[in-house]
């Protein structure tokens, strides 16, 4: 399936409509501006009548295919919108899905949003069959931190603005995993500098701390050893009250897996396979196999250690504060050595 990224979705449209469009992806943001534009260039093309349909237990096929087949001469041309739930259709909808896909014809326009898809979706008999139809999927994931930088450059041109490196970096620092935040700002920075430049100064003048982080951001920090960033993510987590035993299962599932690949590479098994075994998303390789390569079996004895000693904590004395352990367990983890329970300074 052709896939496209919101950014690029504009420029895809000067080409003509594809059949089917598929929205999926966690960003709030980019799911309901790529709708919008979707939905604007249509109206432009004759496509003037719109019916949603919210994919569950009682969707009515029926009138989703009744839609579909309305071909009189005097019918205006339709969008059809289907919202997945966030498990994905689900087997009773997958077969009702694969017949929409046969029946799709110029006068309609499907619109499909979700959440992000998992592998077991991407080979779907419904996903392939709306790929055979020329479909496109428009991935509305969050940027990552790498990625960011590009989608703010982006966004900041279409504005007409200029941000220097510097006031580019500050803006992804202060905005992570925000972009609503993230948009915002820009339009405020508009109207506060017309001439449209913008330096550090400028920046540091009128954004504000909106970096939104979950667990998963803090995990993928340690595993990639980068200290000051994971330290940085927990304050936050700790500043929106998340609950520190979440943080500790988590980090144990993953160095779990890490302790797997050790014991079973010793055994010859190269890493590929075993990311193979587990079906370990793409996206996620790199970083452990940085984990695997930077921890040992001596350490990560020492971390699931600590990992028990402070889960013990927290369950026998809800008064206790678990955050500095939490901060000097993250620093084992980056490969620091320090002793546990000891703040840091």
């Amino acid at each position: 399936m052709n896939k496209i990224y919101p950014e690029q979705l504009g420029a895809q449209l000067q080409h003509g409509l594809r059949a089917c469009y598929l929205l999926l992806g966690n960003e709030p943001l980019l799911l309901q501006e790529s709708l919008d534009t979707l939905r604007q260039h249509a109206r432009q093309h004759g496509f003037e009548e719109r019916h949603s349909f919210t994919l569950d237990n009682r969707t009515d096929w029926d009138a989703i295919f009744d839609c579909a087949q309305a071909m009189s001469l005097f019918s205006a041309r339709q969008i059809i919108e289907l919202t997945l739930p966030e498990s994905g259709p689900g087997a009773h909808n997958s077969e009702p899905l694969v017949t929409l896909a046969g029946m799709l014809h110029p006068d309609i326009l499907l619109l499909i949003q979700g959440g992000k898809p998992t592998r077991a979706q991407e080979n779907s008999k419904w996903f392939k069959a709306l790929s055979q139809q020329n479909a496109t999927l428009v991935s509305c994931q969050t940027p990552e931190l790498a990625q960011l930088p590009r989608w703010v450059s982006q966004r900041a041109r279409s504005l007409k603005l200029q941000l220097d490196e510097p006031a580019l970096n500050l803006l992804c620092h202060c905005y992570e995993g925000n972009l609503l935040a993230l948009g915002q700002a820009l339009e405020r920075l508009r109207l506060l500098f017309p001439d449209g430049k913008l330096s550090l100064p400028r920046v540091e003048s009128a954004v504000n701390q909106s970096a939104h982080f979950t667990p998963y951001h803090w995990l993928d920090a340690l595993l990639e050893g980068k200290t000051k960033r994971a330290l940085r993510i927990l304050e936050q987590l700790k500043n929106e009250d998340v609950e520190p035993v979440i943080l500790l299962r988590t980090l144990q599932r993953e160095l779990q897996l890490v302790l797997q690949f050790h014991q079973q590479m010793q055994r010859g098994i190269p890493l590929r396979t075993l990311f193979d075994q587990h079906k370990v998303w793409q996206n996620r390789r790199p970083l452990l196999t940085h984990a695997v390569q930077r921890l040992t079996l001596p350490q990560l004895t020492v971390l699931f250690t600590q990992l028990a000693a402070l889960e013990r904590s927290i369950k026998q004395d809800y008064s206790s504060n678990p955050w500095p352990a939490l901060q000097t367990l993250s620093c084992g983890v980056c490969g620091h050595v320090l002793d546990f329970g000891s703040p840091l300074t």
